[in-house]
């Protein structure tokens, strides 16, 4: 049969379209169908364009500052026109190229609105109209999230909108209220304050980022400061409303007095949820929880055709970890017998001014579970390389067990830490000890260099601590 497929991926982004081109490497015949367009959300309006206004969020401060380094510029400015179009480029570059790969690997991708009709059925309705039915062994459903709404600041996506909402804004807002400092929070926040925006940073818990190490989200939280960000932590928000040309946003700090700011805009970054309306689940019989879609270690859900992975199941919502679980997913369907993934060997990027990048316990989760700790830190102060960038704000942090040297999590804050994490998933991964980091040679002058000194404080020989 013409539509008759070994399995049919529901959902082009990162999960989505990963599981696809690996089903296609283990000789199965795949369909992939997705609504809009192949990428998904973090590729046109996630992670890839955020990404490109962070990049340049950085350049102007730094050009700002150039004086700092020998660099005497006038009238350094921000023209968004140009910026946008950059940011279109970067996009489509990298949406050809996936649609590229679905060619290469001989996927069908079917555009349209998918609903599953039972165990092993798809039923495609596309925008043009026209219904298409597929049939496969296999079904794997990696329809992402989307954004959640705040009660009392409901999007009306004009002056109180979402991520999507802020990336489509056209001029830089005079104010901006940012409810919520989890990664899309202080990523906008570092944007926005960058670009010369009155930035207000509203947050329900006690820090910013407060998932992370307690200790380096407070780094964050100072340096957005800092940057002009009025940061206010351990705030609810009551309510969100607009009034004429902004939102009148009212708020509580603990148990004090209700009160309000006025702003142009509200970006409303209380976290995603899974994006399962519409697809059929119940009647099909998938087994949909609080927080996702059930699945078990291999990614099977409780209708055994039927698995899932990405945002839609819960979890941590990133990209990356969507993607491996549709790897283990795909590679189950396919016969193999994959590695389970370990949520803690999971890495963790936000890309706020200065940056934060983290994986594993951190100091407070490795003391609440009893374990005795060592913890090795090594400011960036101290780092010869972030002195010549002239980014020296932040610190790296390790988290080891005392007796043992087992690396049990590794925090990093400061310049271009992303890169300076995948040392610490590996050491993690293979169950490296801090001695062995400290063993290593690092070159010279590198950020890196701050890893082997925090490892080396963790065993109380740090050699520039």
């Amino acid at each position: 049969m013409a539509n008759s497929f070994d399995l049919i991926v529901v959902g082009g982004g990162p999960a989505g379209y990963v599981g696809a081109i690996r089903a296609s490497q283990l000789g199965l015949r795949t369909a992939l169908v997705e609504r809009d367009k192949v990428g998904g959300t973090c590729l046109h309006v996630g992670c890839i364009p955020t990404k490109v206004l962070l990049h340049t969020a950085e350049r102007l401060e730094e050009m700002r500052e150039g004086s700092e380094i020998g660099i005497v510029a006038d009238n350094v400015r921000l023209d968004l026109d140009l910026l946008y179009k950059r940011k279109d480029r970067v996009v489509t570059t990298n949406f050809r190229g996936v649609e590229y790969l679905m060619r290469k690997n001989k996927i069908a991708v079917f555009p349209g609105q998918a609903r599953l009709t039972g165990s092993t059925g798809v039923h495609v309705s596309a925008a043009d109209g026209s219904e298409t039915d597929l049939e496969a062994r296999r079904i794997l459903v990696a329809t992402g999230s989307r954004p959640r709404d705040l009660p009392g600041a409901r999007l009306d996506h004009d002056r109180i909108v979402d991520s999507t909402g802020a990336l489509a804004l056209r001029a830089v807002p005079r104010s901006i209220a940012i409810l919520g400092a989890g990664a899309v929070g202080t990523e906008f926040a570092s944007i926005f304050a960058a670009f010369g925006s009155e930035v207000t940073l509203i947050e329900l818990l006690p820090s910013v980022l407060p998932m992370e190490d307690e200790e380096c989200a407070a780094v964050v939280g100072k340096a957005l400061e800092r940057r002009g960000v009025r940061v206010r932590t351990g705030t609810a928000v009551t309510g969100a409303q607009p009034c004429g040309d902004g939102v009148r946003v009212t708020m509580r700090t603990g148990d004090g007095p209700e009160e309000s700011i006025e702003t142009e805009y509200v970006l409303v970054a209380v976290g995603r949820a899974p994006l399962t309306d519409g697809l059929g689940l119940e009647e099909a019989g998938v087994e949909v929880g609080r927080t996702g879609i059930t699945v078990n270690a291999q990614m099977q859900t409780s209708v055994p055709s039927v698995y899932a992975a990405g945002d839609v199941i819960g979890g941590l919502l990133l990209a990356h970890v969507g993607s491996a679980e549709a790897e283990v997913a795909v590679e189950a369907i396919a016969g193999e017998s994959p590695r389970p993934l370990d949520q803690s060997l999971m890495p963790r990027a936000t890309f706020c001014i200065p940056q934060l990048a983290s994986v594993g316990l951190t100091e407070r989760q490795a003391r609440d579970a009893g374990r005795d700790v060592s913890i090795g830190r090594f400011p960036f102060t101290g780092n010869a390389r972030a002195a010549i960038l002239g980014r020296r704000e932040g610190l790296i942090k390790i988290v080891a067990d005392r007796e043992l040297g087992e690396i049990l999590g590794v925090h990093l804050v400061g310049p271009e830490v992303t890169e300076l994490l995948p040392e610490g998933v590996l050491a993690r991964g293979l169950e490296a000890t801090v001695v062995e980091i400290g063993q290593s040679v690092h070159a010279h002058p590198t950020l890196s260099e701050a890893v082997r000194e925090a490892a080396l404080a963790a065993l109380g020989r740090a050699v520039h601590g």
